[in-house]
């Protein structure tokens, strides 16, 4: 096999990638999205600092498009999503696409846990275990608009009792930030009356390419972690936490996504891929650190990712098919995008050897991530 050097230096001589021009895109309509859903008012709101723009509805908190430049000034939207709400109402196939996912993210294994000798059941959403909050989670719900300026928007939801079955009223803060350093800040902090257990997450879809402009599997990623959570064929965590050592899950030193992807392994095949766990390797239990980065070659696009959490789920896009079409008329395929998304470890309420994911009334859930960008 040819050192990665090599081969990123062949993908940036031979690839040729369609940009506009260094002038941002044309934005997406506002009255695309200005309808009620449950009857509250939703919309399209548009941020800028630095070389970014990016577009936000308060439906489900969603990023609908982040443009950013290439090396060379041009512009393209790195994630994916589309350019109406009617989209994102009624499209379950991809229902995730740039939402804030929660109030427990990943996977609750056989849509149930117990708090105190009380059980509680949840909606089944992923074979016979609950995805991302249930049905309606907080992706399928219309937030308040507290706050927004030209850089930032603040975003409140009362998650309430019941609702999927979650117990407590959960008061939720988010905001999302531009920055002139290039910067994607996304912050949340949540209150209970009841204990919960919490997991909120950000879950755009990233192609540094370019929406529909092709595959990620020449990206270069590296992760700041020596273990994984395996698990298994229902990609619920077996309990275990293991070692990244000699095996394909090793990406403490940069490797292409899809140098390894289609190794025989347990774990590729149990999640068609990578959609797995990683364990930080923390200095601190919430500082901010430096979790993961991914360089793109034909285009010089470079995202890191860091985060006060304990992991970070990554996920290949494997079950895309094609059966989509993304905002600028355009397919999205089988691993031609990427989730990375910083979060507490799945399935925590079930498995007690993990770090606690209860909250309580009186504390406060906080979280904090931030998705820099710049080019090579």
């Amino acid at each position: 096999m040819k050192p990665i050097k090599s081969i990123i230096a062949a993908a940036a001589i031979l690839s040729v990638v369609s940009c506009t021009s260094n002038k941002p895109l044309p934005l997406i309509p506002a009255e695309n999205f200005r309808q009620s859903v449950d009857g509250k008012n939703v919309d399209l709101y548009t941020l800028k600092a630095g070389d970014i723009i990016m577009q936000v509805t308060n439906f489900g908190g969603r990023v609908v498009a982040l443009q950013t430049p290439d090396r060379n000034g041009s512009y393209e939207d790195i994630v994916l999503g589309f350019n109406n709400l009617d989209n994102y109402v009624n499209n379950s196939g991809e229902r995730f696409l740039g939402a804030v996912v929660g109030p427990y993210a990943n996977r609750i294994s056989n849509g149930t846990y117990s708090i105190n000798d009380q059980t509680y059941t949840f909606p089944q959403n992923n074979n016979d275990n609950t995805l991302h909050g249930g049905l309606k989670g907080l992706d399928m719900v219309v937030w308040d608009v507290k706050q927004v300026n030209d850089s930032a928007i603040v975003l409140t939801y009362l998650h309430p009792d019941g609702q999927d079955g979650m117990p407590g009223n959960l008061q939720i803060e988010m905001t999302y930030t531009l920055t002139g350093d290039n910067e994607f800040k996304v912050d949340y902090q949540a209150i209970t009356d009841k204990a919960t257990h919490v997991n909120i997450s950000h879950h755009s879809f990233f192609n540094l390419k370019g929406e529909g402009r092709g595959t990620i599997l020449d990206n270069v990623m590296t992760i700041a972690a020596s273990q994984t959570t395996p698990v298994d064929d229902e990609l619920i965590p077996t309990g275990e936490v293991t070692p990244v050592d000699g095996t394909p899950f090793d990406f403490r030193t940069p490797h292409l996504i899809g140098e390894r992807i289609n190794q025989e392994d347990v774990q590729l095949a149990n999640g068609g891929g990578y959609d797995h766990n990683w364990v930080l390797d923390r200095k601190s239990d919430d500082d901010m650190e430096f979790a993961v980065s991914v360089y793109e070659p034909t285009t010089g696009r470079y995202m890191e990712v860091f985060t006060d959490q304990p992991a970070l789920q990554f996920y290949s896009g494997n079950f895309f098919d094609g059966t989509t079409v993304g905002k600028y008329g355009r397919t999205l395929n089988y691993r031609e995008s990427l989730a990375l998304e910083t979060q507490k470890y799945p399935d925590t309420p079930n498995h007690p050897q993990f770090p606690s994911t209860l909250l309580i009334p009186g504390q406060t859930y906080t979280h904090h991530c931030i998705y820099k960008f710049s080019t090579k």
